[in-house]
């Protein structure tokens, strides 16, 4: 159960990021969590937003480097522990975490860790089969 995530390679300038944002609220797209890694040049904008494919294209005619990329969302228990408990089942399967990142959400009070694994339809499996809620598209694009 994957959803998609948009990646935008930004140039590291004045600006830049603005206009991305500027241009995905010119199409009414919400953006339902973020990250940024950056280099001294250049940054990875990576997003969870309400309509994956119309912010793709919306990005492209702008002239950004844009990908969709599938990534799993999980919900975990918002404590200490909680984020670690998914993560030591990933690891003993030998599921290597490209990424990740989280965000509280309100409804639930249950911490949402977004993460790229180098397997992804594996990693779904076993985190469903071991208790884990991970979201589908419907609803982490509507958060």
């Amino acid at each position: 159960m994957a959803i998609k995530q948009v990646s935008v390679f930004l140039e590291n300038k004045t600006g830049r990021l603005w206009k991305a944002l500027n241009t995905l609220k010119a199409q009414d797209i919400d953006i339902r969590a973020l990250s940024i890694a950056d280099t001294s040049d250049f940054g990875i904008l990576r997003m969870i937003v309400s309509n994956p494919d119309k912010a793709k294209s919306s990005l492209e005619d702008e002239k950004f480097a844009v990908s969709l990329a599938d990534v799993l969302a999980i919900e975990v228990e918002d404590q200490p522990g909680g984020l670690e408990a998914a993560l030591d089942l990933l690891n003993n399967n030998g599921i290597n975490v490209e990424y990740i990142y989280a965000f509280v959400e309100k409804k639930t009070q249950k911490a949402l860790v977004v993460l790229r694994t180098e397997d992804n339809d594996n990693a779904v499996s076993l985190l469903e089969d071991n208790g884990f809620s991970l979201l589908n598209q419907d609803e982490a694009y509507t958060l």
